[in-house]
């Protein structure tokens, strides 16, 4: 009976902490949901293989086969019914009741919960270190990190998505990973290399294959801009941004530049006329952008 009144208090303790934590993810704009499996699914598993019973860090435990609008991303409880249970649970392991192992699927450093929702709340908010699990590794092109949101499985179904269309990984196995911070980037970056594809057949007169296209793209305007990037230490001055997310900025400058004013820039040129347009003030030449133009032209 003392067990089961201990998990009372404890239960309407939580409850009033979930409720005080969802208003705080509104007003800081943070994510609340618990991570759902199906988006996981998305990233392309090649396949799945048993690791067995294993000892697992209950911090990365962040998400749920079906049951991740029962909790929040903490995994405390949203309804009335997730914590009636939990409150059950807590009685029983106060009276020294010892529960079964959960199951999880792992992907990457994550792990989302297939049996043993409730037990994973409970070790959360008890604040149990580590949980015995069954666990099934999935084998994923775009590993996740415990720390991702919603957005981020978004972001990594879709680049997962590209490296399957373009084979990029296997084309040319040094290649960086290329990262954006907004969803919606990966497309573009496949007509990118249907237009180099385009002109290089012009160019060549011949058919180019899709896979020369590729790594023709990657190593001859995709790399090169990278390496401007790093050289000129543009990323430091577009916080919150990737350095694909400036790869395309400059590209669409350089597009710029081709049509407005008939100059075709190597990727290194086009990355230091961006920053001179568009970087911090103090790093901007000139009244603009024609006047960029004219200093260039006589350094040329």
């Amino acid at each position: 009976m003392r067990g089961y009144l201990q998990a009372e208090t404890e239960a309407e303790r939580l409850e009033r902490r979930a409720r005080l934590l969802e208003l705080l993810d509104r007003f800081r704009g943070e994510p609340s949901e618990l991570l759902p499996f199906h988006q996981v699914l998305a990233l392309r598993p090649k396949g799945e293989h048993h690791l067995g019973l294993k000892a697992i860090e209950v911090d990365k435990v962040v998400g749920s086969v079906d049951r991740y609008e029962d909790f929040d991303r903490r995994f405390l409880p949203r309804t009335p019914h997730t914590l009636e249970r939990w409150k059950r649970l807590r009685a029983l392991q106060l009276e020294g009741h010892e529960f079964p192992p959960i199951e999880v699927y792992q992907v990457g450093e994550a792990y989302f919960v297939k049996d043993g929702n409730h037990r994973v709340a409970l070790a959360k908010a008890t604040g149990q270190k580590y949980i015995d699990a069954y666990v099934i590794a999935l084998d994923v092109p775009v590993p996740v990190e415990a720390k991702d949101t919603l957005k981020d499985l978004i972001l990594k179904a879709e680049y997962a998505h590209f490296l399957e269309k373009t084979r990029l990984k296997e084309l040319v196995p040094e290649a960086e990973d290329i990262l954006f911070s907004t969803l919606g980037r990966y497309d573009i970056l496949l007509d990118h290399i249907a237009t180099r594809r385009y002109f290089k057949g012009l160019e060549e007169g011949r058919e180019v294959s899709w896979e020369e296209a590729v790594v023709d793209w990657y190593q001859n305007l995709y790399k090169p801009t990278l390496e401007a990037i790093r050289k000129l230490g543009l990323l430091a001055e577009f916080p919150g941004r990737t350095e694909a997310d400036l790869y395309l900025w400059i590209m669409d400058h350089r597009y710029f530049l081709a049509q407005e004013l008939g100059v075709e820039l190597s990727p290194e040129e086009a990355a230091r006329s961006y920053e001179a347009r568009f970087g911090p003030w103090w790093k901007r030449r000139g009244s603009g952008l024609k006047a960029w133009f004219r200093s260039w032209g006589s350094r040329r």
